[in-house]
């Protein structure tokens, strides 16, 4: 009996075990003055990934920290979005995203760049598993309208398999063929 509990024990540890990665990106302290003195609330933006194409982010608020992550968390493992690599490591093309005053510009970059972003974005690639990505913030700093923008870009995210699949095509036939593209670039400078 006593086998029976302690193997159903190692099955819970086992699912319980963290899948995704979380990171907190701003804490926010709000004070409300009242009679007595003042009251002091913590807004929490937390982005939430399998750093494997899956990202998500969410906001809390709490009297206390804790309780405003664990809000926040919770809340950006409902909302993920699945987001497709090319090569595990960038993407696919480059993508522009809005929320708001905020436009952010993504660009794929060659293995080996690494990630260049501010802040708030950069916690998303990172949790999002991206390896070599080139982008830039404009209109806002805001770290929430930030994240949002960065979300909507790459909800617009899509894989050569996907665009095949809606054409009813294959993936060879959508990708430009790499033998075919030099010799196009020589026969144009012959006839110039």
């Amino acid at each position: 009996m006593a086998e029976r509990e302690n193997r159903g024990r190692g099955r819970r540890r086992e699912e319980e075990a963290p899948e995704f990665a979380d990171r907190l990106v701003a804490i926010n302290r709000v004070s409300k003055t009242v009679k007595g003195g003042k009251r002091f609330g913590f807004a929490a933006l937390v982005v939430v990934g399998d750093q494997n194409g899956r990202v998500g982010f969410g906001k809390g608020k709490a009297k206390e920290v804790p309780e405003a992550i664990r809000k926040a968390t919770e809340q950006a493992k409902r909302q993920m979005i699945r987001v497709p690599l090319r090569e595990g490591r960038t993407l696919h093309h480059d993508i522009e995203g809005r929320h708001g005053a905020g436009k952010v510009i993504m660009r794929t970059a060659p293995e080996g760049t690494g990630i260049i972003a501010g802040g708030p974005m950069r916690a998303v690639f990172e949790m999002l598993g991206v390896k070599d990505v080139v982008s830039k913030s404009i209109g806002t700093q805001n770290p929430y309208n930030m994240i949002r923008a960065t979300i909507d870009g790459l909800s617009k995210e899509s894989s050569p398999r996907s665009v095949a699949q809606r054409r009813g095509k294959k993936v060879a036939d959508i990708l430009p063929k790499r033998d075919e593209a030099p010799q196009e670039s020589a026969q144009v400078a012959e006839e110039a």
